[in-house]
């Protein structure tokens, strides 16, 4: 379900009351089923927000009232097959594999009904903020796709053949569903192992016995008869138990056949983020109620917490030192980025260069027939389409200044300056992603040292004020 910005609504707002709904104490047992990925769960609507106008300022692409700021999915469970951890587990990992990481999300889960349900919302804004998520056709299909298989790999019941309704979750296939492509590998490979093969070779040979098709590269993989793609052995696909290595290990007698649990998932909180502080008097302003005021109140007594601890972990023992700190993780992270777009700006010139070269080369004997035929119209008419892709070769070349005096690079050159820029790019990426990390966990810290200190908006503070502050940070 796309989350519109509507008419006369910041971003924030219009996120704040589906948040408000999905992240109610009373249906997450006080927060304590809430997880999220690359923001704050109760900060979200403002995080998401600040993602937007950095993507504005990116792209200079302005965000009219229909445009989609975010997206909201529902799952939901068999009353009684699953604990509301697992299954705020399984939102996570369906979060995760639908969007590939890209973007952020929150998973809440509520134990209000009959039957668990995880409510799912991530950000439009990619977290490089500079391109969005779009909605495709039969993106819903999809996204019910990835559910089923995670249920299924978790040993749960889906729904068959489900029906559009907003009235009902359909009816549960539950124990008489038929056993799914990956389940089917899993016990095939069970059952060859339990044959104890001599070697790793013999095993691959019992499986291309059962009809399996073999697949090796960086993963080892299988295809059955009739299936249109190959099945990966890593933890991702079929569990910790049927990687490579882990079967290698079962042949050699290391490693015990597997207990049929699933793979571990991740635990919510896990790795958790300092989190921002709340405004809590702001909150109540808004309607917010008694239980989420007390919520609030041990969110902001951890969070302040876990705030002082990395100020003293990290050697920063007074305000002018965080602030000097947090300017300079911007000024990395902005190094960085400048960087990459200068590595992204070549590649592309470099890619349309190629592709103007070749084009040109391609079409030289035809425009030289055209020119010996005196420009003729009716040659012309007959060979437009090459002659104007020849003309536009050559206006770029002359736009990019390769005439008598400079001339064309060759095809050749100029692929291995593309793949060398492409490597430092690829390089660059984590130095990228280590310095967005650290820049924006800075402005956390800072955020809530202003708070803690009264200056919820450190600019509009009078210096004296921000000096006794400053003093106040003394640790």
């Amino acid at each position: 379900m796309p989350l519109h910005k509507g008419k006369g609504r910041t971003i924030s707002a219009a996120l704040a009351g589906t948040l408000e709904y999905i992240e109610d104490p009373g249906k997450t047992a006080d927060g304590e089923l809430i997880s999220s990925y690359e923001c704050g769960a109760f900060t979200a609507d403002v995080e998401f927000s600040m993602s937007k106008n950095i993507y504005r300022n990116l792209t200079g692409r302005e965000q009219g009232k229909n445009d989609v700021i975010a997206y909201h999915a529902r799952q939901s469970f068999r009353p009684g097959e699953v604990d509301a951890e697992t299954a705020n587990r399984i939102g996570h990992e369906l979060a995760m594999r639908f969007t590939k990481g890209k973007y952020a999300f929150v998973v809440c889960t509520h134990i209000d009904k009959s039957h668990i349900h995880n409510h799912v919302i991530w950000n439009s804004t990619r977290l490089d903020c500079k391109g969005k998520f779009r909605n495709f056709i039969g993106s819903s299909f999809v996204l019910r796709r990835v559910s089923d298989r995670i249920c299924v790999e978790h040993g749960l019941s889906i729904v068959k053949n489900p029906k559009p309704s907003r009235g009902h979750y359909g009816t549960w296939l539950g124990e008489n569903r038929k056993p799914s492509n990956r389940e089917k590998l899993r016990h095939s490979i069970d059952a060859v192992l339990e044959k104890k093969p001599a070697d790793f070779d013999s095993f691959l040979d019992e499986m291309r016995a059962l009809e399996y098709e073999v697949k090796r590269g960086k993963y080892l993989a299988f295809r059955a008869p009739g299936e249109d793609g190959f099945t990966r052995c890593r933890e991702s696909s079929l569990s910790v138990d049927y990687t490579e290595d882990a079967i290698r290990e079962r042949i050699a007698g290391r490693r015990g056949a597997p207990s049929g649990s699933p793979a571990p998932a991740r635990t919510p909180g896990a790795d958790k983020k300092i989190g921002l502080l709340i405004d809590i008097q702001s909150k109540i302003q808004q309607g917010k109620g008694v239980g989420y005021q007390k919520w609030a109140t041990v969110h902001n007594l951890k969070e302040a917490a876990r705030t002082l601890v990395y100020l003293q972990e990290n050697g920063i023992g007074n305000y002018p030192l965080l602030e000097e700190k947090t300017s300079a993780a911007k000024e990395r992270f902005s190094g960085v980025s400048e960087r990459m777009k200068e590595l992204d700006d070549a590649l592309r010139a470099n890619a349309e260069l190629q592709k103007q070269i070749v084009t040109y080369s391609k079409t030289r004997a035809v425009y030289a027939e055209y020119r010996k035929a005196g420009y003729s119209k009716k040659f012309r008419a007959a060979h437009e389409a090459n002659i104007l892709l020849h003309q536009a070769a050559k206006a770029k070349f002359d736009e990019l200044g390769y005439g008598k005096d400079k001339k064309l690079p060759r095809v050749a050159d100029l692929r291995a300056d593309y793949a060398v820029q492409l490597t430092e790019k690829k390089k660059l990426y984590n130095e990228y992603k280590a310095a967005r990390a650290e820049m924006r966990e800075l402005l956390t810290i800072k955020a809530n040292a202003d708070r803690i200190l009264g200056l919820p908006d450190i600019s509009a503070v009078p210096e004296r004020e921000r000096r006794r502050g400053r003093d106040a940070l003394e640790l």
